[in-house]
């Protein structure tokens, strides 16, 4: 499929590092530990156009004008809870950023997300916020947080993902077509439960160990 806002990174780390988290086998605590490797190099990539202005600095050998990011600091935002094992990874890049937290559940039944948690920072407008959550399936409890961020007066929304199914992105394109997407890959498909295939299983089953 076309997405002019899908960005699919194919560094050969991420794709490596991928297909050990996609192994079954593989263990909770190493599983968490590439997720927040991954996010941190998804997130360099989705920032790579984050505006800059100068300011004046003294080195060791000479003044010059440095480098430095424009505006208010960047807000993340996680959907709980597998979210927050991409979160520490973009914070490791972005450790200035201010943290928001979006709880939502799937109604195993209708597939539709169920709010239970809303705290993002003040000034959305003014910031630049990026939506982490590993897994983009249905897409709808992405575009239902993306939503209440919009509600709450965000304007400039970014979505990073681990993982996403072709029906997730053309969701959240027709929800938010603004909002672009980076991802470390576009799977085949749905289940019919609404699990991604081939997948890696529940993110946060498997980040936390439950079941």
């Amino acid at each position: 499929m076309t997405h002019p806002h899908l960005t699919i990174i194919d560094h050969p780390l991420v794709q490596h590092k991928l297909t050990i988290m996609r192994r079954k086998e593989t263990p909770s605590a190493l599983f968490r530990q590439l997720l927040r490797e991954i996010a941190t190099m998804l997130a360099y990539e989705a920032t790579r156009d984050l505006p800059l202005t100068t300011t004046p600095i003294e080195t060791p050998l000479e003044e010059m004008d440095a480098p430095t990011l424009k505006g208010k600091k960047l807000a993340l935002i996680s959907i709980l809870r597998a979210g927050n094992g991409m979160l520490e990874g973009v914070l490791d890049l972005i450790p200035s950023a201010r943290v928001g937290f979006v709880g939502l559940y799937r109604d195993e039944e209708t597939l539709q997300p169920v709010k239970y948690y809303f705290k993002v920072p003040a000034e959305l407008g003014d910031r630049l916020s990026i939506v982490v959550d590993p897994m983009l399936a249905t897409g709808n409890s992405a575009a239902a947080a993306i939503s209440m961020l919009k509600e709450a007066g965000a304007r400039n929304i970014r979505m990073l993902c681990l993982v996403a199914a072709p029906e997730g992105v053309e969701t959240l394109r027709e929800a938010h077509p603004d909002v672009p997407i980076t991802t470390a890959s576009l799977d085949r498909a749905l289940n019919e439960k609404g699990y991604i295939l081939p997948g890696l299983g529940d993110a946060g089953d498997r980040m936390f160990g439950t079941k």
